[in-house]
């Protein structure tokens, strides 16, 4: 790391007492717990990330045709894949920092697994792309301590479920030593990689571990789920002072969809209106969100009218926005792909039970995986997880 540092000619900030501007934070307590927040949370609705000049866009596209504003800046824009707005996303911010550096598996000449840091060995060199050996728990503990001395290294699993090996490192070091080094120390380390159920990838492929990342304190999470939000939240997890967790469907990397050729950054703690509604509140993320689409075409033409979500931020929940709605339509449906057991809906389910149960006329239902290894056979895989008709009856008996 000495060698890296010396390399790329990188200070730490701690040492050298300067920030630009966008990276002036503000220390607030959460639950006890000392995070690193941006200045521009305060608030809300307005548009969130860097204040540096040119032009920002807050919002991600809610479907096509859906927002005419954002339908006309798309028009602007340039199409891109998913994988491809992840990877546009970070070399920007490799561009624009030196500090930025990318580490794992297979990341460097190969391209990574899924060709997200595909080209960007050459660009920048081995130092700044650096391929590691097979050694999750190795390379996640020496990106961490990257990050005590100044760098801001994403850190790429080549499969989610790989990073359990690394569980260690992020639960202990990534998301408590700012807690205890009494502040000394800042981790602006990004945790990214693939997960999901896939298609036939097998039970050890397939696992849904947003929630044993989401009971890590100290850590933020956040799941992508269109090439204009992928880029968008790539940017500021790379830019936020706090470790952050970029959940990414390995089933969502070819979507493709037109982004605006203008810089933008999005809000890490905040959600997504895809749909507007009146009558119940649907909250989902990652790929759940077509899955909820697809239902929405036949509850509509069945004449409902539901609210959907799409939360992005799986830690901290944004309640402004979850709340706002849950007092217009007064009844909730939570849509995951995660484990029913201890998943984000409980989680969710929880939060909305404390802040909002006076505005609710009905209990909150929520679908889930089913708590199962995911199977290898096609159709014994789908049945383990939750689809479009569950959704339909789900809603309908809602609104009985």
């Amino acid at each position: 790391m000495a060698a890296m540092l010396q390399t790329i000619g990188v200070a730490s900030p701690a040492a050298s007492g300067t920030f630009p501007d966008h990276q002036k934070f503000f220390v607030s307590s959460l639950h006890s717990l000392p995070v690193i927040r941006s200045e521009a949370r305060l608030n809300f609705g307005s548009i969130h990330g860097s204040s540096r000049a040119g032009k920002l866009i807050a919002k991600a596209v809610a479907t096509k045709g859906e927002n005419s504003a954002a339908s006309a800046a798309s028009k602007a824009g340039h199409e891109l894949l998913l994988f491809e707005a992840l990877r546009e996303g970070l070399e920007e911010e490799m561009d624009r920092d030196p500090r930025v550096c990318v580490m794992g598996e297979d990341v460097g000449h190969y391209g990574g697994s899924y060709k997200v840091t595909k080209d960007l060995a050459q660009k920048f060199g081995d130092l700044r792309v650096l391929d590691t050996p097979i050694a999750e728990n190795s390379f996640t503990g020496m990106a961490i301590g990257a990050a005590m001395t100044g760098l801001r290294p994403v850190i790429e699993g080549m499969n989610m479920g790989f990073l359990l090996l690394a569980f260690n490192q992020i639960s202990d070091n990534c998301g408590m030593l700012h807690y205890t080094s009494g502040g000394q120390f800042t981790i602006p380390a990004v945790i990214r990689g693939p997960g999901g159920v896939g298609r036939q990838l097998g039970a050890e492929h397939s696992q849904r571990l947003e929630s044993y990342f989401q009971s890590i304190p100290g850590i933020q999470m956040v799941a992508c789920s269109t090439p204009y939000n992928a880029k968008g939240l790539m940017k500021a997890a790379i830019r936020s002072e706090n470790p952050v967790v970029l959940f990414e469907h390995v089933l969502l990397y070819n979507l493709k969809e037109r982004i605006p050729d203008e810089e933008y950054v999005l809000n890490l703690e905040e959600a997504e209106m895809v749909r507007p509604g009146e009558q119940v509140t649907i909250l989902t993320y990652s790929r759940m969100r077509y899955h909820v689409m697809q239902a929405v075409k036949t509850l509509v033409n069945k004449g409902y009218d539901p609210e959907v979500i799409d939360i992005r931020s799986l830690k901290p929940f944004d309640l402004y926005t979850i709340g706002n709605s849950v007092k217009k339509t007064h009844r909730v449906l939570i849509v995951e792909e995660c484990m029913r057991t201890g998943g984000i809906g409980a989680s969710l389910t929880a939060a909305i039970n404390e802040n909002f149960h006076d505005y609710l006329d009905a209990p909150i239902i929520c679908l889930s995986s089913q708590d199962v290894p995911t199977p290898y056979a096609g159709t014994l895989e789908e049945w383990t997880v939750v689809q479009p008709p569950q959704i339909v009856t789900a809603v309908e008996q809602l609104c009985q």
